[in-house]
């Protein structure tokens, strides 16, 4: 079984010079990078790079459309409605193949990727009062499963499956975005609320400091069970306010996407300032703190955009 955790994580990219000065684009580039809710890791990861590709791209004027992540991004970046995106690894997949279940009515065929970026972690927090210590107590209770159709809600029904359970099965099932769910469980309209995200998302560290929250493990047989993309994971004791001890859970991958529409140029330019200007991402959140060049192809579940091939054959990554 693979474990993911994110001690140990910090990747040091050496041997690539670093250079600083704006590189040419052409006139008056437009990339409109996709995220998710203004409260998750996706919209503060695309404020760091919209800084970073405006202030290294010459004529660049960046936008950060906030979104309901992952499925609306991809499909968003297939219609051209965006240069630059970021969704979890299994909604990729799916989008590449075609899953109308999902959000997917047939194969998003100009989705290209540009990078691995860093874990989400499946969190689950649900308020003391319910008893819910693990996600098998869900039953009868009321959860916010995430947007409808968004990764989240994917990965929700996905696990919920793997144990042997549905919606049927819980008390109440609402569709809502992060910021939403923490308020109707500080109101107690709530029990849980299970959210994808980085750790440290904003929206769980508001609920932990407002109301008694317990975080809830997801056992790593589910892991084992579900296979790749998902990974055993674990929540540090300390990440949240009250969280005495490590919680078990899982992980999946995200990945930075772009479309085949995009020029090659500008999606060159996009992938290095982005591996040039790390530290300045971890700024924006710390989950970017798992990105790294050494493992930027990693399960890449779509063809990687030629601009972004172009980067990694000039630092040596691909031969």
């Amino acid at each position: 079984m693979t474990k993911f955790s994110p001690r140990g994580l910090r990747a040091i990219v050496a041997g690539v010079a670093l250079a600083t000065a704006p590189v040419t684009a052409h006139a008056e580039q437009f990339i409109n990078i996709l995220t998710g809710g203004t409260s998750g890791v996706y919209y503060p990861i695309g404020v760091g790079l919209s800084k970073i590709f405006a202030d290294g791209i010459e004529g660049a004027r960046t936008q950060v459309q906030a979104t309901k992540a992952s499925v609306e991004n991809l499909n968003l970046l297939q219609q051209g409605k965006g240069e630059f995106a970021i969704a979890l690894g299994d909604s990729v997949k799916f989008a590449a193949e075609g899953n109308a279940e999902v959000g997917f009515a047939k194969p998003l065929d100009k989705i290209r990727g540009i990078s691995a970026a860093y874990p989400n972690f499946i969190q689950v927090a649900a308020s003391k009062d319910s008893g819910i210590v693990t996600i098998a107590d869900f039953k009868g209770k009321a959860i916010s499963v995430g947007a409808a159709k968004s990764g989240t809600e994917l990965n929700a029904r996905t696990i919920l499956g793997a144990l042997g359970m549905s919606y049927d099965d819980l008390g109440k099932v609402e569709y809502l975005p992060f910021a939403e769910s923490v308020e109707l469980m500080k109101n107690r309209q709530l029990d849980a609320t299970l959210q994808s995200a980085g750790l440290g998302v904003a929206s769980l560290k508001d609920l932990a400091t407002s109301v008694p929250t317990t975080i809830v493990s997801i056992p790593a047989e589910v892991a084992d069970k579900l296979g790749a993309p998902y990974l055993a994971a674990t929540i540090p004791a300390g990440t949240y306010e009250g969280q005495t001890e490590d919680v078990p859970t899982l992980a999946v991958g995200n990945f930075f996407v772009t479309s085949a529409d995009v020029d090659e140029e500008t999606v060159y330019q996009m992938t290095k300032l982005m591996f040039e200007h790390l530290p300045e991402l971890v700024a924006a959140h710390k989950a970017a703190a798992s990105i790294s060049l050494e493992n930027a192809l990693t399960g890449m579940p779509v063809p990687l955009h030629p601009g972004a091939e172009r980067y990694y054959r000039e630092v040596g990554l691909i031969k």
